[in-house]
């Protein structure tokens, strides 16, 4: 059994749970429990993380998948969902009335949206501020603010923002620090450590790593067992959480995280490289690591030609694959924002959103070369 003395790669591809005395009959991997209810034990047993009676409250292909993500982001606790937007709805539910939250200014479409049109309903406000400047999230503070909620970096400008200094101001405030951590996953970041009380993650992107099946979680720090337990009671609850075979499916591309991780973001330094030496593309969004890149070209109709050129890469809304995928966030990831909106944060008719796979690097050059060639 994988615990926090062994590195993050043995932990991904090691179980971390002992679920009766280890798996069935030596099973290497996880069995999937497809099972809706479970016999009890006693009279009187109701559902918890440690107990098994119906797989709304538990079940343990889910409970050794939120096991072993709690082991590798260093949480107290994790709640599988069914997708990263569930994750997000559940800790909405944790705002009342007349709550406010500030949130990274460059944030993925999908959270724009539910905190756009769900939370007003209930009274929750949500300002949007460049997160990196500590003293503009400072001005957005009102009586009423009660967390922070960072992309870092951000989607899909690659906003970056210093957690351990932002956990310094909500700790003056007494506010929530909530983060995303999708786009490097707890393999390049690890927020809980530098001061989160929250993250949350679209499972569907590097965790499970496959295009093949959709995840969330929600991880809380070790010390905020009362959010942990909100949490997981919310999630009971309502009842949106992960079946027994994606759970399998996530736990196996967990198993090889570290290393698509290292090969995509590999591949990402050397197409950014390139990328900044064509004559045809503006700007590069890059952070030196991680398997993200943002470019924009020098006009629209380069653009389309792009997405309708690319024959290896693939032009798709999502990322974290093992297949690179290219992405038009004006018209996919980011069509809910205003116009407005978009042009604050650089998101026109020339910026394309890349997700980098395991290709290999000269091909994914060849295959851009062609696409960007007049």
């Amino acid at each position: 059994m994988a615990d926090q003395t062994y590195d993050i790669e043995t932990r991904c591809c090691h179980y971390v749970t002992d679920i009766v005395n280890g798996h069935p009959h030596g099973a290497v991997s996880v069995p999937i429990y497809q099972t809706a209810t479970f016999a009890h034990r006693e009279i009187g047993e109701h559902p918890t993380k440690d107990t098994f009676t119906y797989s709304r409250g538990s079940n343990p292909t889910r409970r050794e998948l939120e096991d072993t993500l709690a082991s590798l982001e260093g949480a107290g606790d994790c709640v599988a969902t069914a997708t990263g937007m569930a994750a997000i709805a559940l800790v909405l539910e944790l705002f009342n009335p007349g709550d406010h939250v500030i949130c990274t200014c460059d944030l993925y479409g999908g959270a724009v949206r539910i905190f756009g049109e769900i939370a007003p309903k209930r009274n929750v406000s949500f300002s949007y501020v460049d997160t990196g400047d500590l003293d503009e999230v400072r001005k957005a503070i009102q009586p009423g603010t009660r967390a922070l909620y960072i992309e870092t970096p951000s989607n899909p400008t690659m906003k970056v923002t210093d957690l351990k200094a932002i956990k310094k101001l909500a700790e003056e405030f007494n506010l929530l620090l909530i983060v995303d951590n999708t786009f490097l996953t707890p393999y390049f970041q690890r927020p809980l450590e530098l001061g989160a009380d929250i993250v949350v993650h679209s499972g569907t992107k590097y965790l499970a790593g496959h295009n093949d099946t959709c995840a969330g979680f929600i991880c809380t720090h070790k010390d905020r067992t009362d959010l942990a337990e909100r949490i997981r009671y919310l999630c009971m609850s309502f009842g949106p959480t992960l079946a027994p075979i994606d759970s399998f499916l996530t736990l196996r591309g967990i198993k090889t995280l570290a290393l698509r991780m290292e090969r995509q973001s590999e591949n990402a330094k050397v197409i950014a490289e390139w990328l900044k030496n064509h004559k045809k593309v503006k700007k590069v969004y890059y952070i030196g690591y991680g398997a993200m890149i943002s470019f924009e070209v020098d006009s629209e109709q380069t653009a389309k030609d792009v997405l309708n050129k690319i024959k290896l890469i693939i032009f798709a809304e999502s990322l974290g694959g093992v297949e690179s995928l290219l992405t038009y966030p004006m018209t996919q990831t980011h069509r809910e924002l205003s116009v407005e909106q978009r042009n604050l944060l650089g998101i026109n008719e020339r910026f394309l959103r890349l997700s980098v796979g395991i290709e290999n690097v000269n091909d994914l050059i060849r295959d851009l070369d062609e696409a960007l060639s007049d």
